[in-house]
C-alpha cells in the first residue's frame, strides 16, 4: 500500500509514518511526501476552510497511490471562549472516491496572537512577532501548542490525534457505509 501525504512539513510526515506502524492494514504501507497546495489562506479562519484545505491537499497528493492524506491547521469559532476561536487540526484521507475526516483536540491561542491573525498574519508570524518563539517556522517544530504547554503537548501529538480519528473510518469501513 502506498500512502501519499500532501505536505513537505516534517512534523506531519513523521506523525503519519509513526501512525502507519500501529495499524495492521497499513503496516506494509510506504508514505511519500508530495507538495500539495491547500488552496486556502495560510491561516484558515473557519472549520469549513480548514477542512477544505485538508481535502485539497489530499486530492493534490492522490498520485499513483492507494490513499492520500491532507493535514491542515486552522481556527474554528468557539462560543464562550476568550478569543472566540480555537485551533484545530484536520486530517483528510482520500481513496480516490471519498474522504475520511478526523479532527484533533482544540486549544485557544493567546488573545494578542489571534488579533495578529485577524490582521492577516499566520500563527507562526504572530508567535514570532510577539516574542513567544525565536523560530519563525514554529509550526514545523514543536508548534504553538508546544510553546503554550511548555513542551507537554507537541504539534506532532495534535497531528497524530487527527490522523487516528480519521483512520477510525478506514479501519472500520463496514460500520461507515
Amino acid at each position: 500500500m502506498k500512502i501519499n501525504i500532501g505536505t513537505k512539513n516534517k512534523i506531519k510526515i513523521e506523525a503519519l509514518k509513526e501512525i502507519i506502524a500501529d495499524y495492521d492494514f497499513l503496516k506494509s504501507g510506504a508514505a511519500e511526501s508530495i507538495d500539495a497546495d491547500s488552496g486556502v489562506d495560510d491561516q484558515p479562519k473557519s472549520i469549513e476552510e480548514t477542512i477544505r484545505g485538508a481535502q485539497n491537499r489530499a486530492k493534490g497528493a492522490f498520485i499513483d497511490c492507494d490513499l492520500a492524506v491532507g493535514i491542515e491547521d486552522g481556527l474554528m469559532a468557539v462560543p464562550e471562549s476568550l478569543t472566540g476561536f480555537m485551533n484545530i487540526t484536520v486530517a483528510a484521507f482520500y481513496d480516490g472516491q471519498r474522504f475520511y475526516l478526523g479532527l484533533s483536540s482544540a486549544f485557544e491561542y493567546p488573545l494578542k496572537a489571534v488579533g495578529l491573525v485577524k490582521e492577516g498574519m499566520d500563527i507562526n508570524q504572530a508567535f514570532y512577532k510577539l516574542g513567544l518563539t525565536k523560530n519563525p517556522s514554529v509550526g514545523s517544530a514543536e508548534g504553538a501548542i508546544g510553546i503554550l504547554t511548555r513542551g507537554r503537548w507537541q504539534r506532532k501529538d495534535t497531528v497524530k490525534q487527527a490522523i487516528i480519528s480519521a483512520l477510525i473510518q478506514l479501519e472500520n469501513k463496514e460500520w461507515y457505509q
